[in-house]
């Protein structure tokens, strides 16, 4: 009885004063389950508001794994139980408590806390990466884990080998204080298009601020306006926010008005929220509406209705190309940042558009959003308003779990504030190995470098936190900036620099002759993704042999970019794991260096001038960003050199038939780019007999026409790509036509289209014309011949 009597002391706690309280029950896993059940009977709880997240379904309430958490999203439960004793991932975590309503509690069942950390789950094993054992990876994550437990407010811990409290994780706060800020005080803004109910139902200054940028998707009255005009809502927030609830109170605004507004999310569940305020907003406007399912009618002819993401990106795309289907009035997209970039950028053909996402939840897809969508929806034609969320809903301001997960999860970790870092340079930085122990060890130092891998790439997520402190194939290093006089190092409590540039690296191959067997034969392995690629899909047995190193994330602090540090930070790397072709400190020497990532031109072009080579391009889009993805090596032995050449070649000689097939919608630049990037010497040669040249050279410089055999002209064009001579000299818009054209065989229209010729014949004069220089370049003298030919003529 005494946990049961902390547990609703806690509970009513939370309740008083809305905040949300964690109860950590630690020790025997079926001790856990039976003190829990005693604890959730006692609590007035609903069994309907109350989640079991884990392996089994041991409770008589909604069940899911650890994997399948994100189906919470959008979603608030009175009371959370998060089983961690089979493995925790920090995903699921950060998940989780998200979930938690004002005034609820999550409870997680855990180990004993002085073995945590030694205890090896199931996520551990994702960390064994070969040639690496389950024996390698460390508890780094879950030491730290359990220090901030033990330290932060709110937290309830009970041991439950001794049937003692440790804490009771009582704060005793001051009762909760109304200001001017309060529900009742708020009312509709001047000259509001909403009806009143709909700012009356807002429960913060920001939500009202929320709802009335809505107002900028209707129509307007304005005159003076442009007609026609594309316009997107951008809703960021925190969890808790009432992003959702604002969303939701807009669309029951829209629908009032005979609007149709077109919902959608990652699942259903997620716009849970945005459709019970909707509902509920349309009753209070007698708006005649009704409900079935996640469907809302309304009288005047209005409704709101949810899709799945894709059918959403079909109907919308069907009805912008004017097929007849007729288009929503408006879209809102709800949890956006867990929907891959690709569908959130189709999502744009809709002319009104809102998105509404969470900041610092890394939920599913991680920063796609943030990072990578933001930029695209920028270039968009679309005019966009920006409203950030800072006041909570869900719970009272000052929450003390927000702050303890937020901590723990480093959800709102940063680089340095700009001023710290803004006259940096190659000649100002210290280059740093960021060893997990010193990371462990320096709060503010973990915070700077992984605060820079967030902000810096689109997938960053919790899971990367525990795989930066706990997994044994993985480095990280750093460039850190000094003000002048700083001494120190990271980790040693003295350094007072800061996190400029940082790169996470993780070994790859060195794999036994089994495992590559394994790979060849159709199994897959963990990490390893260079290997894996070459090996599975490119049938290269031996490409999991040598030793490499993959450069898995590099990001430089926004203020010091175009400095040349990241390609200093690589350099670096290069020196330190290469130099001499020695062996590095774990005795294995680095055959290679390598990288992945989603293919474009200026990254093609950075990672191009400093020394990696394209090998791959994938013949499937990436579901976060959109982008096809090129792998790329920078040898560095004759095992790695072996490895790259070999591939190069290959790459070459496959390019011009992927690119009528799984690359026919590759951007013409990055195709550019891309063929740019490989290796010079695996230019293929040109084994055009006399005859292909004639066609060739006819098509330039005579009456020939390319259509009568497309093949030597394709291998004419990747010749002068990868070669990339300095003495043909042709514009952007001819490269592109040798793309579209010789490469992709893409029609006349849709080229002369794409790259604004006035006719189908002007397209075609100007790819002969483009082809001039080639023949220039690279003929044989049966081409020289039919250009004296016609030259003369």
């Amino acid at each position: 009885m005494i946990v049961e009597t902390g547990a609703t002391a806690l509970f009513e706690e939370a309740t008083a004063v809305d905040e949300r309280r964690v109860l950590v029950l630690a020790g025997d896993r079926d001790r856990g389950y039976d003190t829990l059940e005693s604890v959730l009977e006692a609590l007035p709880v609903p069994i309907t508001e109350t989640t079991l997240v884990g392996p089994e379904d041991r409770l008589r309430c909604e069940h899911l794994s650890q994997a399948n958490a994100s189906e919470l999203l959008g979603t608030t439960r009175t009371a959370i139980a998060l089983d961690a004793h089979e493995g925790l991932r920090p995903n699921a975590l950060g998940k989780v408590v998200g979930a938690v309503d004002g005034g609820g509690l999550l409870v997680l069942l855990t180990p004993p806390l002085e073995d945590w950390p030694n205890r090896r789950g199931a996520f551990d094993e994702s960390l064994a990466v070969p040639p690496f054992s389950l024996d390698d990876v460390t508890g780094r994550f879950r030491a730290r884990l359990v220090e901030t437990l033990r330290a932060h407010r709110g937290i309830g811990i009970v041991d439950l080998e001794t049937e003692r409290i440790v804490d009771d994780g009582l704060t005793e706060p001051a009762p909760k204080r109304v200001d001017g800020s309060d529900a009742t005080s708020l009312g509709a803004p001047p000259n509001a298009r909403f009806p009143a109910d709909a700012y009356e139902a807002c429960l913060t200054g920001d939500q009202r601020d929320a709802v009335a940028a809505f107002e900028s998707l209707l129509e307007s009255d304005n005159p003076d306006d442009s007609e026609g005009q594309q316009r997107a809502i951008v809703l960021e927030a925190d969890r808790g926010r009432g992003k959702s609830s604002a969303a939701g109170l807009a669309a029951g605004a829209f629908a009032a008005e005979g609007l149709d507004v077109l919902v959608t999310a990652p699942r259903s569940r997620n716009a849970a929220e945005l459709f019970d305020r909707a509902g509920e907003l349309l009753e209070t406007l007698e708006a005649d509406a009704t409900i079935d399912g996640r469907t809302i009618e309304t009288g005047s002819g209005g409704r709101v209705r949810f899709l799945e993401p894709s059918t959403a990106v079909e109907r919308i795309e069907s009805a912008a190309d004017g097929d007849g289907t007729g288009p929503a009035d408006i879209v809102v997209v709800d949890e956006a940042a867990a929907l891959p970039v690709s569908v959130l950028e189709s999502l744009l053909a809709a002319d009104r558009v809102a998105f509404a996402t969470t900041i610092h939840g890394y939920e599913g897809a991680g920063r796609g959003f943030s990072v990578r969508f933001r930029d695209r929806l920028a270039e968009s034609d679309h005019e966009v308003v920006d409203r950030t969320l800072v006041e909570p809903i869900r719970y009272a301001a000052g929450d003390p779990v927000e702050v303890w997960a937020f901590r723990a999860l480093l959800l709102d970790a940063r680089p340095p504030v700009e001023p710290l870092v803004a006259d940096a340079r190659p000649e100002t930085v210290a280059y740093h190995s960021l060893e997990p122990d010193d990371l462990l060890a320096d709060d503010r130092l973990l915070r700077e470098a992984f605060g820079l891998l967030v902000l810096a790439h689109y997938r960053t997520e919790p899971n990367d936190l525990a795989r930066l402190l706990d997994a044994p194939n993985l480095e990280a290093r750093a460039l850190v900036h000094r003000p002048d006089g700083a001494d120190g190092e990271p980790g040693d409590g003295r350094g007072d620099g800061h996190v400029v540039s940082v790169a996470l690296l993780a070994r790859e191959g060195n794999l036994p002759p089994e495992t590559r067997a394994m790979m060849y034969e159709g199994g897959r392995v963990r990490g390893n993704m260079l290997p894996d690629v070459l090996t599975s899909q490119l049938r290269d047995e031996d490409a999991g042999k040598p030793a490499g190193l993959r450069v898995v994330r590099i990001a430089t602090h926004h203020a010091a970019r175009s400095r040349g540090l990241g390609s200093h930070l690589l350099e670096r790397v290069r020196e330190e794991f290469t130099d001499g072709l020695e062996a590095d400190d774990n005795g294995d020497e680095i055959d290679w260096l390598g990288t992945g990532f989603g293919a474009t031109p200026g990254l093609l072009e950075f990672w191009r001038e400093n020394g990696y080579r394209t090998v791959h391009v994938s013949t499937t889009r990436n579901d976060a960003s959109g982008e096809y993805s090129a792998l790329m090596l920078a040898p560095t032995s004759d095992a790695g050199r072996a490895l790259h050449d070999r591939h190069a070649d290959w790459f070459a000689r496959r390019f011009p038939a992927l690119c009528t097939d799984a690359l026919s919608d590759l951007e013409p630049d990055v195709a550019r780019a891309v063929l740019r990037s490989v290796d010079a010497d695996a230019a293929p040669e040109l084994a055009l007999s006399a005859h292909d040249w004639r066609v060739v050279a006819g098509a330039a410089y005579g009456p020939g026409l390319f259509d009568a055999d497309p093949g030597p002209f394709r291998d004419l064009v990747v010749r002068y790509f990868v070669e990339n001579p300095d003495d043909v000299d042709l514009t952007a818009r001819e490269e592109r036509l040798l793309v579209l054209r010789a490469l992709q065989g893409r029609d006349w229209e849709s080229v002369a289209d794409r790259l604004e010729y006035h006719s189908t014949g002007q397209c075609m004069r100007a790819l002969g014309g483009a082809f001039c220089p080639l023949v220039d370049r690279y003929g044989s003298d049966a081409a020289l011949d039919v250009r004296e030919r016609f030259l003369e003529e």
